[in-house]
């Protein structure tokens, strides 16, 4: 592992970029002033010396010639007594001046009767306190000891102050404060135009918190607190700050872990963005970027300007590094061009567009590589998504996907994910919804299948070209019935000439009478399927033209018993929930009939429910069955929440299956059941306490006395960024897999994370992670090794470094998205920059 300990970037137009915020619909181009956060008075009273918390004040003058009345808050002659002034920021023309000397702050001057004290002066009132307060009404006041002076939310606090009324300027010294909302500024002295807000405060400490929308929708915005110091802070204006020799950075103000250090630093809080001349990132006393001038997001959000540098390392690209550019075009549409150098592969470079409007949204990719040394070829990636919203009904949508080779995501990329893909889709559709009860839909579908496997070949998917569906749902019709109309055209297609196209029409129209009481259900259902194939290649010795029409029945019914019991101290509501399902469905020959898009569906208690053993329309299964199943639950009587559930469930056949998904002429895919029972399933769901849960699945063959399929999880999570996982998988003859992964603090700050998947079958890890990470509190650093098998006899291998400096940047490259997936329980340990080009997904 190394580190790059400086980087020179001598081009003028560098700058700094966090992660990308969503993209905003609009066609203002320019970011409005954000509101400041109210600071509650009570809030204000805490943050003031403890001389002045008893102090009462004076309602703020509403005229000239009340404005510097003065008004003890103790009895005369007591030496500790705070003085309010109530003034005017701009007296009018005209208006007398009287002195105003500490004799006569210990006079008690009677009050208005109308003139109610208030804790914060009227909008546009200022008001001043102070142990002593003199000099002369309506040119300047003198406030001496804990001086304060307050106007809004502002409030300017020193030793010694002095308020020049007909300028509105105020002079401090001596441990001088400055607050505004969240906003705090310290240092020995400074000068202000208060309602201007120009002037200069020297050698500050400051910090300015704002408010930072999500990075993903959905959840909550979150608080970003710049701040640094500096030699001079000159005040230009509402959100307008220029510092020289100064720094910034999201860390504590008094030992920051990183911070970019300028020469002149300029912070916008309008356009929220910092500009930085002669600028330098700095992280624990060690220099990483220094450039001439720079622009860099204050609040997280986007912003132009160069990413930091990503770099990896895999036995597949060798050294992986990439200095991306993103530009933020407006505020609804943005770019990222990344020039990417693999030491193994050569040069690539890759363009990222997103876009964003009030009636759609899309995204587009190319990736082109001139020639790869390794293969001597080009290479090249293309993917563009697009969604439009036409009206509020019609909907259309478009996926085009594709690559110069097969190799190519197992050559390139470091992501199982992305390496594993097989069919890269390339579609388009319209859909209309009319009302709340029916639907159409036009799609126009193909794929590339990638074979980067030489000893496994992909078919690949059926065209649709195009395929049409209407699909209706009335639940209230007369009398409690309920139907329901499925309709489908559909034109298959496919490159190997070999292979059978042609079209298929499918109707299902169905009724229903769901009968539901209280404590038990039962709902008959009649159907009719019927489908018309008309083939241009058809299968050898197979009709073209194919007539199925075949009536379904079915009758489902349950019940739900309660009772209240206790079990370990702790009391809960247990269910018993038996149910029954009849299927009747008439055997009809298709053996004929091509598989355009029809497969078996995976066993489990979704499909012992359901009316078909098949997907797609190509294969309706004769059935006269019964389905017995019972499910118990433990549930919290004051949440409502279910802590353990049992299920168990068998078919049973009253026919052998005749119906399979063989083929006329081809090879034997199913053989057909002739046993009278199915397999039995059986699951277990609970959780134990809030740290414990596990969850298992059974599929047991009584027919042949073994076990189908077995699969077992058990979690442990006591809490935030601590999660162990043990899973065990086993599908006869097929596989058996061992999983342990697992994120757990090693103290310090220190994560550790990790997954192993060990084929007990071929006797092979099939996937190694492991990881590290630090939590700065205000940084984070994580490294990462990921091992995978992309195919029998290959593997890839990925080495993942990353620095983050929160609310800044992301230098190196993102494993977070790739733990994520592949980690149940994962906690982020900070809230990450997203990486437009390596980081999530």
């Amino acid at each position: 592992m190394r580190l790059i300990p400086l980087l020179l970037c001598w081009m003028s137009g560098t700058a700094f970029a966090a992660g990308m915020s969503p993209l905003v619909v609009s066609p203002d181009l320019v970011r409005g002033s954000r509101d400041k956060a109210a600071t509650p008075a009570a809030a204000q009273a805490a943050d003031k010396p403890a001389q002045q918390q008893g102090s009462a004040t004076a309602a703020p003058a509403s005229s000239a010639a009340s404005a510097a009345e003065v008004r003890p808050v103790r009895p005369a002659g007591d030496e500790g007594t705070a003085v309010v002034v109530p003034v005017q920021p701009k007296p009018s023309a005209g208006a007398s001046g009287q002195v105003v000397r500490p004799e006569q702050t210990r006079a008690p001057v009677a009050a208005p009767a109308a003139q109610p004290s208030a804790a914060t002066p009227a909008p546009g009132g200022t008001e001043i306190r102070a142990l002593r307060i003199s000099g002369t009404r309506a040119v300047e006041l003198v406030a001496d000891g804990d001086a304060e002076l307050q106007r809004g939310e502002m409030v300017l606090s020193a030793d010694k102050l002095t308020y020049r009324e007909p300028t509105d300027e105020a002079l401090a010294d001596g441990n001088v404060r400055l607050r505004e909302g969240q906003n705090k500024v310290t240092g020995p002295s400074a000068q202000l135009v208060v309602g201007e807000q120009v002037g200069e405060f020297q050698s500050p400490v400051y910090r300015i918190t704002r408010e930072r929308p999500a990075l993903v929708e959905g959840e909550p915005p979150r608080v970003v607190s710049g701040s640094g110091q500096a030699d001079v802070m000159y005040f230009e204006g509402e959100n307008h700050y220029r510092l020289e020799n100064a720094t910034w950075s999201t860390c504590t103000p008094d030992d920051p872990d990183w911070y970019i250090k300028a020469r002149d630093l300029q912070l916008d809080y309008d356009r929220e963005i910092g500009t930085a001349r002669s600028g330098t990132v700095v992280f624990k006393d060690v220099p990483l970027l220094w450039t001439p001038w720079a622009e860099f997001p204050l609040v997280g959000q986007r912003q132009s300007g160069l990413l930091a540098p990503t770099f990896g390392t895999s036995n597949k690209t060798g050294l992986d590094l990439s200095v991306p550019y993103y530009w933020n075009i407006a505020p609804n549409y943005d770019a990222t061009i990344a020039p990417r150098y693999m030491s193994r592969r050569g040069l690539q470079l890759a363009i990222e567009g997103r876009y964003l409007g009030e009636t759609y949204k899309g995204e587009a990719r190319v990736e082109w590589l001139p020639r790869d040394n390794v293969s001597g070829e080009e290479r090249s990636l293309g993917s563009w998504q697009h969604q439009q919203w036409i009206t509020p009904q019609l909907y259309a949508s478009f996926d085009v996907n594709g690559v110069s080779d097969d190799e190519y995501f197992e050559d390139l990329s470091t992501r199982i994910s992305v390496a594993s893909k097989v069919n890269l889709v390339r579609e388009g559709r319209l859909m209309y919804v009319g009302g709340d009860w029916w639907s159409a839909s036009a799609l126009v579908q193909s794929y590339q299948t990638l074979n980067a496997d030489p000893d496994v070949t992909y078919t690949t998917p059926y065209r649709r070209l195009p395929q049409l569906m209407l699909n209706a749902n009335r639940p209230d019709l007369i009398g409690g019935l309920a139907a329901t109309f499925q309709s489908e055209y559909v034109k298959f297609a496919h490159p190997d000439e070999g292979m059978p196209e042609g079209t298929r029409v499918i109707a299902y129209p169905s009724l229903s009478l769901p009968i539901q009481r209280a404590g038990y259900y039962i709902t008959p259902k009649v159907g009719v399927h019927q489908t018309q194939y008309d083939l241009d290649r058809g299968l050898p010795g197979g009709r073209d033209s194919i007539t199925r029409t075949v009536p379904i029945y079915s009758v489902d019914a349950g019940m739900t018993f309660e009772r209240d019991v206790n079990l370990f101290g702790s009391d809960y509501v247990q269910t018993l929930e038996p149910r029954l399902y009849y299927l009747n469905v008439p055997y009809r020959r298709q053996d004929d009939i091509p598989i355009f898009d029809t497969s078996r569906f995976d066993f489990g208690f979704a499909q012992i429910f359901s009316e078909n053993l098949y997907t797609g329309g190509d294969r309706i299964a004769d059935a006269n069955q019964i389905t017995a199943a019972v499910t118990t639950r433990l549930i919290d009587p004051t949440t409502g929440g279910e802590r353990l559930r049992a299920l168990i469930g068998q078919r049973y056949y009253f026919e052998d299956q005749r119906v399979t998904i063989n083929q006329l002429g081809g090879s034997v895919v199913e053989e057909p059941r002739t046993g009278r029972r199915a397999d039995i399933l059986a699951g277990f769901s609970g959780h134990f306490n809030r740290e414990n849960s596990l969850d298992s699945l059974i599929q047991y063959n009584p027919r042949d006395n073994w076990t189908e399929r077995f699969n077992v999880v058990y979690r442990y999570q006591p809490d935030f960024a601590k999660a162990l996982n043990l899973s065990y998988r086993y599908a006869r003859d097929i596989l058996r897999d061992v999983d342990v992964s697992g994120q757990w603090p090693l103290g310090g700050g220190w994560y550790g994370v990790s997954r192993l998947t060990h084929s007990l079958k071929d006797d092979r890890l099939t996937e190694a992670i492991a990881g590290l990470e630090y939590d700065g509190g205000c940084w984070v650093f994580r490294v990462a090794a990921h091992r995978f098998a992309t195919n029998s006899e290959d593997t890839t291998q990925a080495f993942f470094i990353q620095l983050e400096l929160n609310d800044l940047a992301s230098i190196g490259t993102s494993p977070v998205s790739l733990i994520k997936r592949s980690v149940p329980g994962y906690g982020t340990i900070n809230d990450p920059v997203a990486n437009r080009v390596f980081g999530f997904d």
